[in-house]
């Protein structure tokens, strides 16, 4: 009914192709496509079609079929149901090759790219090969050798014609020497026979200098900014894209398929796809994007198809809706698109991070020698391209990365607050209480000194103790549990979140246990209080699962996510840290997300969120970190700062580094002009 409803909101808006159109013949035509998995309705008669010369926007949330949908194109699954037509005329795609032979291309958001191996041979990579025939060449050698004994003892016949005898003598040596030569060579040939499948392989680095041209032509045909023989491990994300889209057209695709591909790109390096993807447009190209950017659908597509729940929705001309509109259709209910930043109240210093050095796995700094402060009471954002120290820097704060140098202070807000037992006993009383760090609540010294354990339980008890100031702690070489029995109550929600956030064959009740089990007072496990959470997780922020006792593993990303997010929440924090906490969620499940991050700035939280999105960092940010290189290139205020701005940021330090190679480059020019003059001033 909801379904219904949502349509007939948007009928107005909904619309096929423009009238114009509808006399092609269209690039891609699906008709009733489905495709279950198991009892899994992943799309449910779908129909859709792309022209050439447009770009085509997919919309949906998280587990709406988008994905499913363009795999079946690109020849990954093969549809239960329906039809595929290409250019008009039916066919069958049953594998990626199969989507080759149709000039269909898919450049998905995890790169296939060989690191080892420059931007050439990735591109060239799946090329066949000429095979090497050893029969044809064994029967050439030795048509060869039989002509070259031919003429040899036409030469001996002519020597033993000869009257001379000093001229028979010559012919005859004559044609001794060219028969040993004919001999020499049939032998060296046929010995070179069996290592030709060798230079077969080795054929392929000399194949990928010889196709250079080929791929040229579409790097000056589209505006490519990419160096052919630079190695995959040395480029950046966007050269990386770079030369996934440079490979499936250099095959031949015509229909292009693109997912997610603006998700870790600057600023500038979006305006740069998107000026490619119009020079596409324009040479008859049909794109395919996929994205969750509104922003970015609205300034590049030509048209916007919907999916919800695996359904087919509608398709609306770009120009005739708003993001408004597409979110309704996308949700199928008003969805509020505005991200509240209140002013930050009660601000002070909660982590203070002192001149921080981190190596990485290969002994290389990904932290350099980084130094601020984590308030709490407001969100800092860490914007950076991705692998730029991002996802070392929030381990090494949470005690998972060795510290090569540099501190990290805790702040505990202990100020006026009762002294617990929870993570002090009588013995650390007391010596808190000597050194003066306590009060009673008329603000005179607290003396336990002559006082029995009895009368210091019955103050603690009553709260009668509390502190003067804020506890500070040394959290430089602390694990994870050290931490913990510090009484810190420091949340992560790591980038990897199956790996390092939960444990895929555990049930949901379980992986919420991980934080509690150690507070059991008996052998066994008490299961009602994560049994509890785990429901009230499910029921606020929409978890999809059969039931609570579902492996985690079974679930789609996006709602991986939320069981991750919910649970560190959940511990009530003073310090949380996320790691792009939206990534892989739909819309109205990132700003749920969001709306929980604020709460949580509310509570005097202090909040670390490292995110992919500018806009949404711009929005939700009250400062905004930004690392390039390991290093920090800026910190800038959230309500004032420009995207632009952040961008430039977010490459910085590879720009400085590029002016001191020419610097360097130019002075020993200079240097090697005055030693070929002969003539210095020095």
């Amino acid at each position: 009914m909801e379904n219904n409803v949502a349509v007939e909101e948007n009928k107005d808006i909904i619309s096929e192709a423009p009238q114009a159109e509808e006399k092609k013949v269209p690039a891609i035509e699906l008709k009733g496509i489905t495709k279950r998995f198991g009892e899994v309705l992943a799309n449910n008669n779908i129909d859709l079609t792309l022209y050439n010369g447009e770009i085509l926007a997919i919309l949906g949330e998280n587990g709406s079929g988008k994905t499913t949908l363009m795999n079946m194109i690109s020849g990954i699954y093969y549809p239960d149901e329906g039809q595929i037509f290409v250019n008009g005329r039916e066919v069958q795609i049953r594998a990626p090759q199969d989507a080759f032979d149709q000039h269909i291309g898919m450049i998905h958001q995890h790169f296939k790219l060989i690191d080892v191996f420059t931007a050439a041979d990735n591109i060239i990579l799946g090329d066949k090969l000429v095979k090497v025939d050893n029969r044809k060449i064994l029967n050439g050698y030795f048509d060869n050798f039989k002509g070259e004994i031919s003429t040899a003892k036409e030469a001996r016949d002519a020597a033993l014609s000869a009257d001379n005898p000093e001229a028979r003598s010559r012919i005859y040596t004559k044609y001794l020497i060219q028969r040993q030569r004919a001999y020499a060579k049939m032998a060296w040939k046929t010995a070179i026979v069996p290592v030709l499948r060798f230079w077969e392989r080795r054929k392929f680095s000399y194949l990928a200098r010889g196709r250079i041209k080929a791929i040229q032509h579409y790097t000056d045909k589209y505006g490519f900014d990419i160096d052919l023989s630079k190695k995959i491990y040395d480029m950046s994300v966007s050269e990386k894209q770079t030369v996934e889209i440079i490979k499936v057209l250099y095959r031949g695709a015509e229909i292009l398929i693109l997912d997610e591909p603006t998700a870790v790109l600057t600023p500038q390096e979006i305006r740069k796809l998107f000026e490619v993807l119009r020079k596409m447009r324009e040479d008859g190209k049909a794109i395919i994007i996929i994205t969750h950017k509104l922003n970015e659908v609205m300034e590049i597509s030509d048209r916007v198809a919907v999916l919800r729940k695996g359904e087919y929705i509608g398709t609306v001309n770009t120009k005739d809706t708003n993001e408004r509109e597409l979110t309704d259709m996308m949700v199928g209910k008003k969805v509020d698109l505005n991200i509240e930043r209140k002013d930050p109240v009660n601000v002070r210093p909660r982590l203070v991070i002192d001149h921080l050095t981190i190596l990485n796995k290969d002994g290389r700094k990904a932290i350099n020698d980084v130094s601020f402060t984590i308030n709490g009471g407001e969100i800092l954002g860490v914007a950076g391209i991705a692998g730029n120290g991002q996802k070392e820097l929030l381990e090494g704060i949470a005690g998972l990365q060795k510290l090569e140098s540099g501190k990290i202070t805790f702040y505990n807000p202990k100020e006026d607050r009762p002294v617990t037992f929870y993570h002090n006993d009588i013995k650390s009383i007391r010596e808190k209480a000597a050194k003066g760090m306590f009060h009673y609540p008329d603000g005179t010294p607290v003396v336990l000194k002559g006082k029995s354990i009895k009368e210091i339980t019955k103050l603690v008890n009553d709260e009668q103790i509390l502190y003067y100031e804020d506890e500070i702690i040394d959290l430089k070489d602390k694990k994870p549990r050290e931490i913990q029995e510090l009484g810190i109550k420091l949340s992560f929600v790591p980038e990897d979140r199956l790996n390092m956030g939960l444990v895929g064959n555990m049930s949901i009740v379980d992986n919420m246990m991980l934080r509690s089990y150690r507070k059991g007072k008996t052998m066994f496990l008490n299961r009602k209080r994560p049994k509890k959470l785990a429901d009230d997780i499910i029921q606020e922020l929409e978890v999809v699962t059969p039931s609570d006792q579902t492996p985690v593993r079974r679930l789609s990303g996006g709602n991986v996510q939320k069981i991750l997010v919910g649970r560190e929440i959940s511990s009530s924090p003073k310090v949380l840290m996320a790691a792009y906490p939206v990534r892989g969620l739909d819309i109205n499940s990132s700003y749920l997300i969001y709306n929980l991050l604020n709460k949580q700035k509310e509570k005097n939280v202090a909040v670390v969120f490292v995110g992919e999105d500018l806009d949404v960092l711009l929005q939700l940010c009250d400062r905004i970190l930004v690392l390039c290189g390991g290093k920090i290139t800026g910190i800038l205020d959230g309500k004032t700062a420009q995207k632009d701005e952040v961008g430039l940021l977010m490459t910085k330090h590879i720009e400085d580094d590029s002016e001191i190679v020419k610097d360097d480059v130019q002075d020993n020019n200079e240097t090697e002009e005055v030693k070929e003059d002969g003539t210095s001033e020095a």
